[in-house]
């Protein structure tokens, strides 16, 4: 195992709680988002998502745990599905319950797929939990792996800002994630972005699509 605090935490017994805490179908998923935002992750996927034409197309997650997100995309139409996630646990469960997603375990700074390869890559609450000493190897894996479209949903916040998480520091940073990969490379530009409040509190969730300028 590498020696990374965040990796090693996640792969281990507080990373496999968390995935038992947090397995959805779609229809659950859906009523998490609602609970949270007021709106479906469904409605917000296809805010982003409809007309883009990439629903047989290669997408991939970083991240993915037990493919929560995937499966909404599979249900949506998308036909061409890939996942990384560095727990195993999760991964196998993850193979246990979708069907014609291609799932592997992996990390976000060393994703083993050709420059390209995706027509579209994405994170759904991953990047938070990335060091900022580390975040951009991983934007520059992410940005690599992509021939088109950048995706996403983070915690937000104008500066990078720790949060102790269940009690635990070291394990979860916000910050302005799409400018971070603009201000990293030229070669992005901003499709759109939203920013969703949550209900019960006063933190504030971005949603972003990023695309390669031809």
């Amino acid at each position: 195992m590498r020696d990374n605090l965040q990796e090693n935490t996640w792969s281990g017994q507080f990373g496999k709680d968390y995935t038992d805490r947090c397995t959805f179908g779609p229809e659950e998923l859906n009523g998490f988002y609602i609970s949270e935002y007021g709106i479906s992750r469904l409605d917000m996927n296809n805010s982003f998502l409809s007309g883009l034409g990439v629903e047989n197309k290669r997408v991939l997650e970083v991240g993915c745990n037990v493919g929560n997100q995937l499966r909404m995309l599979q249900n949506m139409g998308f036909s061409n599905l890939y996942g990384i996630e560095l727990q195993q646990y999760a991964v196998e469960k993850a193979k246990s319950l979708t069907k014609g997603i291609n799932i592997i375990q992996g990390v976000g700074d060393d994703i083993p797929f050709k420059d390209g390869y995706f027509d579209m890559v994405f994170t759904s609450g991953v990047l938070i939990h990335i060091s900022p000493d580390n975040i951009n190897r991983v934007l520059d894996e992410i940005y690599r792996c992509t021939n088109e479209y950048i995706w996403g949903l983070e915690y937000f916040a104008d500066d990078y800002t720790e949060v102790k998480y269940r009690g635990n520091n070291d394990l979860l940073w916000k910050t302005n994630f799409s400018k971070l990969y603009l201000d990293r490379y030229p070669g992005l530009e901003l499709v759109k972005e939203e920013k969703f409040k949550y209900l019960n509190n006063d933190n504030v969730d971005i949603m972003f699509l990023l695309r390669k300028k031809k």
